[in-house]
């Protein structure tokens, strides 16, 4: 006879698998059919159940949508975390380089997922009070100001007369990064959202398809515009 510990334990790896599967059917719709293609009764349709069943595992359809954000984030936060940790911390020009390749390459494997943090907004999704993935969303975001903050010892007289001051930011940005970087100017800061409009700006087109009939090689485009940042912040080869 099955003990109850066993029952157990394979009623929580049936859930596991449901609800896997439930958020991986969920992002197969939006690659076919948009944001709007994410509802529950659409899920249930292609998994073979009943509606009332997935409201078993997701009350609603803004519960699915927030997971999958919240799963998402935290899977590209991981990747970057990983990559910055990897390069030498004493190479901020590697290090800038292995941030940004694993940016590129996360979004390459993962472009549904790309989508839904920093594309397509789902329509009449209502995130809860925070956001839907505030820590993987702070962790991202001290990353990109990490780029800019290797930099900074190097880059620092190139903006020598820049006029940023705090005013000039978000409450909400600066909560995120004046705690995880109390030294750095303003001037930094703003460094920091250049940086990443040169990332996100070339991964953006190359994921919604618009490099696809003007550069032959992405990869190659986003490896130039990469080396010409590093070059354009002053930081010198290693020997």
């Amino acid at each position: 006879m099955e003990s109850v510990g066993n029952t157990k334990g394979r009623r929580e790896r049936l859930r596991a698998e449901t609800t896997a599967e439930i958020k991986k059917v969920a992002l197969e719709l939006m690659a076919s059919g948009g944001p709007d293609a994410i509802t529950l009764r659409a899920i249930a349709r292609e998994m073979g159940m009943t509606a009332n069943a997935i409201y078993g595992y997701f009350a609603t359809r803004d519960d699915l949508v927030t997971t999958l954000i919240n799963n998402v984030y935290t899977s590209l936060a991981d990747t970057v975390d990983a990559a910055w940790d990897a390069a030498p911390a004493q190479d901020p020009a590697a290090r800038i380089q292995a941030w940004a390749r694993a940016f590129r390459n996360w979004a390459l494997a993962n472009p549904e997922g790309f989508r839904l943090i920093y594309g397509d907004p789902v329509p009449g999704y209502r995130p809860p009070e925070g956001g839907a993935a505030p820590e993987a969303a702070r962790r991202v975001c001290t990353g990109i100001t990490a780029l800019a903050a290797t930099a900074w010892p190097h880059a620092e007289l190139r903006y020598s007369e820049s006029d940023f001051e705090w005013s000039d930011f978000d409450l909400g940005l600066l909560d995120k990064v004046r705690p995880a970087f109390p030294d750095l100017p303003p001037a930094a800061v703003a460094l920091a959202l250049r940086i990443w409009s040169h990332l996100h700006g070339l991964v953006s087109l190359e994921i919604y398809g618009h490099l696809q009939t003007q550069a032959l090689s992405p990869e190659k485009l986003f490896r130039e515009e990469l080396a010409q940042l590093i070059r354009s912040l002053d930081i010198p080869p290693q020997s």
